[in-house]
Parts: structure tokens; C-alpha cells; sequence
């Protein structure tokens, strides 16, 4: 990957000095994984961060023989920060949502990075921030409608990773248990929710290539209380 490419693909390196990407795509390896593949496992030591090319993943925490999902990610994303920085094992793991191609980068070689770099250290400070508040708004919404809820997530998954298209914003169709469950709301909720939108013709799906089209984004952030 080129170097311009590598920063206008990572929000986390727009401000990174060119010395530094040169430096950290000469270390970084490649990982492919399948759809329903784990990437990461829970209790595992923070060895590495990785940064998402292409595909979703989800994040999950594991309570006995259940499975919550926290957050979905997608490209130009980045997860296992949180476990390099503090030294620790990892409280949740990572699965494939669909095919996925990932670099990583080992936790020494970031963190040194990360000390030489002063303008990459206030970056990634300022993107764990902006996660700290999306968690806050997921709080804040606890007693909201399940339709401004699951509007809310649609809207922000589409503007953080999905792609512009003639018809509108297109993203990874997530499944329904993980998309109810990072809304906080029931899977029959979401189900309903989504053929109504379906129905009106503000999202369109496409099962086969596992695409959902969000047709009238600015409706959506409407209902989610964004504009």
C-alpha cells in the first residue's frame, strides 16, 4: 500500500509525519480472515493493533455460554489499542462479520511510534475520545424509541465506513442479532424496523451481496436527532 493511500484510508494517520507511515507500513503484516472467523480472542495478551482494510468485524464480550456484541467496525477503523496500552489481557474478542483483510502492527514497534511521534500520539488520543462519547450517547439513549435507537446506529455505521453510491450510502448488511444488540434494542424490533424502512423505500437491501443501501440518510439522521 502507498503511503498516501495508507493515510487517507486511516483517519488515525492523517496527521502522522510521512517518515512515520513509511516506517510503520514497512512493519506492518498482512492478515486475511473469513466471514464467522475469529480474529481475536478474549483473555489473550495484547501482542499487536490492527488497523481494518477491507470487510467488518464485530467486538464482542462473552458472559458463560452467551455473546455480547459491543461495537461494529469497519474500513478504516482500528481495534486492539486498548489492550497494548494498558498491558492486559484483552476483556473481549473480535469476529469476522464478513471477509476481511487486516494489518497489524506489534504492540512495541506502536508504541514506540506512538513516543516519537507527537502528532500520531494527540490523533489517537483524540479518536479514543470520540469513542468514549459514542458509548456516552449509546447511555444517554437507554430510554429512547427502538426506531430512533436503531436510526441512530444505522446513521452513524454509514458515516464512519459506508461507501457513496447512485443510490445512496451503501454498508455491510449487519446481522440482525448484532445490529439489535449494539441498538439496544430486541431482534424483532429491528426486524420490524428494517422492512418498514425497507417498505418506504429509505433503505435497500441487497441479501445476496449482503448490502444494506441507506437511501435517504438525511431522513434517517432526522429520526436519530442528528440534524
Amino acid at each position: 500500500m502507498e503511503i498516501k493511500a495508507f493515510s487517507e484510508l486511516f483517519p488515525l494517520f492523517n496527521t502522522a509525519s510521512p517518515e512515520t507511515l513509511e516506517w510503520l507500513l514497512s512493519v506492518a503484516v498482512e492478515h486475511s480472515y473469513p466471514r464467522d472467523r475469529a480474529v481475536l480472542m478474549e483473555d489473550a495478551w495484547g501482542n499487536a493493533v490492527y488497523f481494518i482494510v477491507s470487510g467488518w468485524i464485530k467486538v464482542r464480550r462473552l458472559s458463560g455460554d452467551k455473546a455480547m456484541t459491543l461495537a461494529v467496525m469497519g474500513r478504516g477503523d482500528f481495534f486492539g489499542e486498548m489492550a497494548i496500552l494498558d498491558e492486559s489481557p484483552r476483556s473481549t474478542d473480535v469476529v469476522a462479520l464478513s471477509n476481511v483483510e487486516l494489518l497489524s502492527i506489534s504492540a512495541q514497534r506502536f508504541i514506540q511510534t506512538l513516543f516519537k511521534d507527537p502528532q500520531l500520539h494527540h490523533r489517537m488520543l483524540q479518536l479514543m475520545v470520540q469513542r468514549l462519547r459514542h458509548f456516552n450517547i449509546r447511555f444517554l439513549m437507554r430510554n429512547q424509541p427502538p426506531a430512533i435507537k436503531l436510526a441512530k446506529t444505522l446513521v452513524t455505521l454509514a458515516e464512519s465506513y459506508g461507501q457513496s453510491t447512485s443510490k445512496g450510502t451503501e454498508m455491510f448488511l449487519i446481522p440482525y442479532d448484532d445490529l439489535a444488540q449494539i441498538s439496544d434494542i430486541t431482534v424483532d424490533e429491528t426486524r420490524k424496523i428494517i422492512e418498514k424502512l425497507e417498505s418506504k423505500e429509505w433503505v435497500l437491501i441487497d441479501r445476496d451481496r449482503h448490502s444494506l443501501c441507506l437511501v435517504h440518510l438525511k431522513q434517517l439522521a432526522h429520526l436519530a436527532g442528528r440534524v
